[in-house]
This record gives C-alpha cells, sequence and structure tokens, in this order.
C-alpha cells in the first residue's frame, strides 16, 4: 500500500504538465523493463512464458480493465468520493472469499472490515452531489479490483510471482498506450521521465507486494490492511502539500488503526488456539 501510496504522489507530480494517458503508458513501459530485468535477474527466463498462462493473462486484463475504469470515473467525481468507493474494495474481497474460497472470516474481520470503511468515509468525507452515473463506473472498476485479488488465488503456485507482475504491467502499458492514441501526446523533459522512472519501482514494488500477499495470506485477514492506503496517503499529504486532517479524518484514521489492530489481534488469537490444538493431538 505504501508502494502505490507514493506511486501516486509521484504521479500527481508528473501530471501536472503531462497527458494522463502518456503519463501511465510511460511508467508502464519503465516497470515492464524493471520487472522484466528482475526476472531475469531471478533466473525466472524459462517462466516468463507463463505470463500468457490463461489465468495469469486473465487476471493481468482484468487489473487492466479495472485501472482504466477507476481513471475514466476520477475524471468526473470528487477524489473523495472515487477514493471511498475504490477502497470498498475490501468488503468485496472478504465476500468473494466467503463465496468462493469458503473462508469463514468470523465476526472479528467482518467487523474490521466494516469499521475500516467507515474510517474511510470520515477520512476523505464524499460529498452527496459528487455522486452520479459515473459512480457506478467507480463501482465497477473496484469490483474488477476485488475481482482480480481473487483471480491470484487461482493462479498456480508454480507461477512466480514476478511473472504475475510482468503480464500485470505489460497489460496496464499496452491499454494505456491505446487510450494515449486518442488523448494525444506532448514533449517531456528527462526530468519527468527520471520522476516517471521513480514512480515505476514503487508501482513494481506494490504490484509484487499485493500479489505475494494475495497468493499466500488468508482473503479476509489481509483485506482490511487495504485502508493502510489512506494512512500512508495522509502522511505523504502532509509532508509533501502540508495538509493538515480535520478532526473528521483524526477519526478515521483512528478508526483505520484500530481495525488493522484487531485484525492482528483476531489472528493471533487463532494461530494460538490453532497451536493449542496442534499440541494437544501429538499429546493425545
Amino acid at each position: 500500500m505504501a508502494g502505490f501510496v507514493v506511486n501516486d504522489a509521484i504521479v500527481k507530480h508528473v501530471g501536472e504538465a503531462m497527458p494522463s494517458a502518456q503519463l501511465i503508458f510511460l511508467r508502464g513501459v519503465l516497470a515492464s523493463l524493471l520487472v522484466l530485468g528482475m526476472a531475469l535477474a531471478l533466473g525466472a527466463r524459462r517462466q516468463l512464458q507463463h505470463a500468457l498462462h490463461p489465468r495469469v493473462a486473465a487476471r493481468a486484463a482484468v487489473d487492466a480493465c479495472a485501472t482504466v475504469m477507476y481513471l475514466l470515473s476520477l475524471f468526473h467525481l470528487p477524489l473523495g468520493n472515487a477514493t471511498a468507493i475504490n477502497l470498498a474494495a475490501p468488503l468485496f474481497l472478504v465476500v468473494f472469499a466467503v463465496w468462493f474460497l469458503k473462508e469463514r472470516p468470523g465476526a472479528a474481520r467482518w467487523l474490521a472490515v466494516a469499521v475500516g470503511f467507515a474510517g474511510v468515509l470520515c477520512v476523505v468525507q464524499p460529498s452527496s452531489d459528487g455522486f452520479n452515473a459515473w459512480t457506478l463506473l467507480c463501482l465497477a472498476g473496484t469490483l474488477f479490483h476485488a475481482t482480480r485479488d481473487l483471480l491470484t488465488r487461482r493462479i498456480d503456485p508454480a507461477i512466480p510471482s514476478i511473472v504475475v507482475t510482468l503480464s500485470t504491467a505489460v497489460a496496464v502499458t499496452l491499454l494505456s498506450g491505446a487510450m494515449s492514441l486518442a488523448q494525444g501526446w506532448q514533449p517531456f523533459t528527462p526530468v519527468q521521465l527520471a520522476w516517471l522512472a521513480a514512480a515505476s519501482l514503487f508501482l513494481v514494488a506494490g504490484y509484487f507486494l499485493i500479489i505475494q500477499c494475495m497468493r499466500q495470506g488468508e482473503v479476509s485477514l489481509t483485506a482490511p490492511f487495504r485502508y493502510a492506503a489512506l494512512l500512508f496517503a495522509v502522511v505523504l499529504g502532509y509532508l509533501v502539500w502540508g495538509d493538515v486532517p480535520n478532526a473528521w479524518a483524526w477519526c478515521g484514521i483512528a478508526l483505520l488503526v484500530g481495525s488493522g489492530l484487531y485484525v492482528v489481534h483476531d489472528q493471533r488469537g487463532r494461530t494460538a488456539r490453532a497451536q493449542r490444538l496442534a499440541l494437544e493431538a501429538q499429546t493425545d
């Protein structure tokens, strides 16, 4: 989440003087080259063919569509509204985990997700006049993001996460490249390209870590930690732009931190009980 937020901050800075589709395409090219280099360095050359595996390609296509849907809606919605809708993904993830993965999150995790989303609303404070037809598109993008993470769990564990990351980076690059042809291009400076190179580093880190997270951790356990993105955004906003949260925002931050700590506490309790039961079974 920190990687994604830092990437967004850099993109916001560069986006003040560059068309959005062109920016995303250039960043995607740099990110794709970086991931390809990492894959080769990790000895995954022979595994690169799995980037076209049906499940890997399906995940990449869903991720690319989710990105486009979110960006298009963001152009027509207040940032607070779009952010609130997009951060509803953990709610969908927990529901999907129950329906498709047969997880049993329990009341504690449901409560953590609900409290976390309430914290998001307190921080972004979406305005009622900002909800319109574009809200549905943003909601569809959120559903696609949740579906992407669900598809991540269906990928063969033998396929390296770096290959899945590469497939995602390339898919987003291709789609944004097509969009840039319609939106148009303009000259860019070496400094802007350097900023985008830095953004690609954080983007790739976010891609890789979230793929690892979704492949190895329980969906209902990891979902509430998506809200940490908002905490990083608040801190970065203060350090870079001097944005100071108001009282409602601080209440939301408290709810976000509380929900995350509650999930950790609940998981520790589950782990301790599981270890105790395993020990008792061995003793018997």
